[in-house]
């Protein structure tokens, strides 16, 4: 996107936003997904987090989002509020000692000298070498570097998305080139737009709006989504198919979002191939879910659609609860062993997430149930 029209982009849909429209806040995190989440890698040096802290920062601007008065401080206010949490992350690591479970783990593959297929795979060369360019270069020109690489090495977007001239863009990247040898910058330009986040960053966030949203908007956003999503469904089983329409591609790409950094760097096959069956059995399950409301809305009777409803929402719970975290057993036992703070950090906050990612799962698919079955008429309240 040209850079002045970053600018007019967010002019045009922060009103709605604010209103809690989160299709249009959803077209926010795509205009400004790659400078956040460059900040907090240019701070956290680790992708995982820089992502965690990118969710947290655009969930945090989503639900103070009402008590922002200028469009154009958007921006600097979401950087800021990206900064911060990147630091505080980087103090909590600091302060958590290895303790309990962590270092029972460490001990316990300390004693075992055989390398494992986790110790072999540590870093790829591409990756150690943007750490290199990373460690090299002060926190302004690290921003400056992967927001230039992600967007395309086009100045003016960088510019536009830090609120710095163009001037000071191209003065920083000319800095950074004088700190890094050639063949390593080349490196870390492969390093940078392959960890880009993708169009299911945005969808991901979006799934998450439904927990977090302004209480002031709560009401548009749940209507909103209904009226849109429902139009062509209704007639097939009343709003519960609304709902179940509106969030299917939302659900679909936050499966495949939850588990993108695995499968771009899978420890093993055998962890890819389990990583997709979980991603498939995920799509399956919604998309047989979407069938099977429309099949049943020439059933009479409540029971055989709560059933459903029931299994659906059961295969999910099983799936993220406990399928998953097997298959990423192994990923974390390393991960525990070569950064036991930040990844107990990152555990703990996907285990938030998870739990309320699964609540509100649970509290759309019955409320969108009750709505479907006392608008068709199978249940009088």
């Amino acid at each position: 996107m040209d850079a002045c029209l970053i600018d007019v982009s967010l002019r045009e849909e922060l009103p709605a936003a604010a209103r809690g429209d989160r299709l249009a806040y959803g077209r926010i995190i795509a205009l400004c997904q790659n400078a956040v989440t460059g900040i907090a890698l240019a701070i956290t040096r680790d992708v995982h987090a820089s992502e965690d802290i990118a969710q947290e920062a655009f969930l945090k601007g989503w639900r103070q989002l009402p008590t922002l008065k200028n469009p154009d401080s958007f921006l600097p206010w979401l950087r800021e509020i990206t900064r911060n949490l990147a630091r505080d992350h980087l103090r909590a690591r600091r302060r958590q000692p290895m303790t309990g479970e962590a270092a029972d783990l460490a001990i316990l593959l300390a004693a075992d000298t055989a390398p494992t297929p986790a110790e072999r795979l540590l870093h790829t060369e591409q990756e150690a070498a943007a750490l290199d360019v990373i460690a090299a270069l002060p926190e302004d020109s690290r921003e400056v570097l992967l927001l230039y690489y992600r967007e395309g090495q086009r100045t003016p977007q960088v510019a536009q998305l830090l609120g710095l001239t163009d001037a000071t863009v191209r003065k920083r990247l000319s800095r950074a080139r004088q700190y890094v040898r050639e063949e390593l910058m080349a490196r870390f330009g492969e390093f940078a737009r392959g960890t880009a986040p993708s169009a299911a960053f945005a969808s991901a966030v979006l799934g998450m709006l439904a927990v977090a949203a302004p209480p002031a908007a709560g009401a548009a956003v749940i209507s909103g989504s209904g009226a849109v999503a429902g139009k062509g469904l209704l007639k097939l089983f009343g709003l519960s198919a609304g709902f179940a329409a509106a969030g299917t591609l939302l659900g679909i790409g936050a499966v495949w979002f939850g588990i993108r950094t695995q499968l771009r760097d899978p420890l093993d096959g055998r962890e890819r191939r389990a990583l997709l069956a979980y991603g498939v059995f995920n799509t399956t399950l919604i998309l047989a879910f979407i069938a099977g409301i429309g099949w049943l809305s020439g059933v009479p009777g409540w029971l055989p659609h709560a059933l459903l409803t029931a299994a659906y929402v059961a295969g999910i719970c099983w799936a993220s609860s406990r399928w998953l975290p097997r298959i990423l057993a192994r990923r974390r036992q390393r991960d525990l062993l070569q950064d036991p703070e930040g990844t107990r950090e990152r555990m703990r906050r996907q285990c938030r997430w998870q739990t309320w990612g699964l609540r509100a799962g649970v509290a759309l698919a019955s409320l969108g149930l009750l709505a479907g079955l006392v608008m068709s008429g199978r249940l009088s309240l």
